[in-house]
């Protein structure tokens, strides 16, 4: 099937200056459909060339080829980002270059699509949800009304490569970690990871323009993609930090697959739903007390082989989150979606 992935973002290392935490999943997911003999061509601007200079093995076209089915992370707007003129300083053409692709395929030519809302952003009543050609994908574990389950997605080869004794056995300097932008976590952040912080050492990555209530955290800034790894692997351990919209449904971001295959251990708040699908009960944290007594207990067991039975166990709780289950799975929606689509031409002749 020749299929038109439209997403906002790099494949490669991209650039400092960026929030694209899709890196981490993209091009394994675009991999992975093209070695179960699909077509891929990509929809939007090709930002790798344009903008972090790198030179990658797919095909981009801005146009309008003929395609079986549309594949899009939702894009959704920006005031002042996408929703100004094009070519006005600052303007990202994401939106309008997503809204042109539903109209000519979606809309015009019912070109079977799969919408998947990684950032939970599309509206309960959009209108997209009713149209018979398009599944939408939630990444929560309780789905938006109607959706197909999509998760976040970890590299096969992370998992597999993930060695629990040799990443027990490293020095870890931070008792904690935090990699990810500041948007929407304020309450989680005060509530579960700022306590710990006053009593560890600890860093802080990612944009975070608003930290004056929190003077005793170390924030770093931005760091480059190709970092984030090594970040996780001097930290012992990390906070599941979610904004609402992801807690309430159990929709977990890829920083749990960044942190656990480098051996750092994601301490989960229980006002996450669904956290006994998420990471073991011994990390799940109720308050920030319980936080800092965990903290406590993963130095003592640092580097025994206590700590690499634990970094194992959540090896083996990213298992659904895998790259080729989980494309196993839009495999079949896309499957299912265009034998549907085909059935419903048939028909109409």
């Amino acid at each position: 099937m020749k299929i038109g992935f439209s997403f906002w973002g790099f494949l490669g290392s991209g650039i400092l200056d960026t929030p694209d935490g899709g890196r981490f999943w993209r091009r394994p997911i675009i991999d992975e459909l093209i070695s179960r003999g699909h077509e891929l061509v990509l929809l939007q601007s090709n930002r790798d060339l344009h903008e972090a200079r790198q030179v990658l093995p797919y095909r981009w076209d801005t146009g309008f080829p003929d395609i079986d089915l549309l594949l899009c992370e939702y894009r959704w707007p920006l005031p002042g980002r996408n929703t100004t003129p094009c070519g006005t300083p600052g303007h990202t053409c994401d939106l309008h270059r997503q809204q042109a692709l539903l109209y000519h395929y979606t809309h015009n030519r019912t070109t079977a699509t799969v919408l998947w809302d990684t950032d939970r952003q599309m509206a309960p009543d959009d209108l997209l949800r009713r149209m018979p050609n398009v599944v939408v994908c939630d990444t929560a574990r309780r789905p938006a009304a109607g959706a197909a389950v999509l998760f976040n997605m970890v590299p096969d080869e992370l998992i597999d490569e993930a060695d629990p004794e040799r990443l027990a056995t490293l020095p870890r300097p931070l008792a904690l970690a935090y990699v990810g932008n500041q948007y929407d976590r304020d309450e989680a952040f005060g509530e579960f990871f700022v306590p710990a912080a006053a009593r560890f050492p600890h860093r802080v990555a990612g944009k975070w323009p608003r930290t004056e209530a929190w003077p005793q955290v170390n924030f770093t800034g931005r760091c480059p993609f190709g970092d984030v790894a090594g970040v996780y692997r001097t930290a012992l351990s990390t906070m599941l930090l979610l904004p609402d919209r992801y807690a309430t449904v159990g929709a977990i971001t890829q920083r749990a697959g960044e942190a656990v295959t480098e051996g750092c251990l994601p301490l989960t708040p229980t006002t996450i739903a669904c956290t006994d699908q998420v990471m073991p009960s011994v990390l799940h944290v109720a308050d920030r007390h319980e936080v800092i007594e965990r903290i406590e207990w993963l130095r003592s067991i640092a580097g025994a082989p206590e700590h690499a039975e634990l970094i194992d166990t959540c090896l083996r709780y990213l298992k659904p989150m895998r790259v080729s289950h989980q494309v196993a799975a839009l495999d079949r929606i896309i499957t299912d979606l265009a034998d549907a689509r085909r059935s419903a031409d048939e028909g109409s002749r």
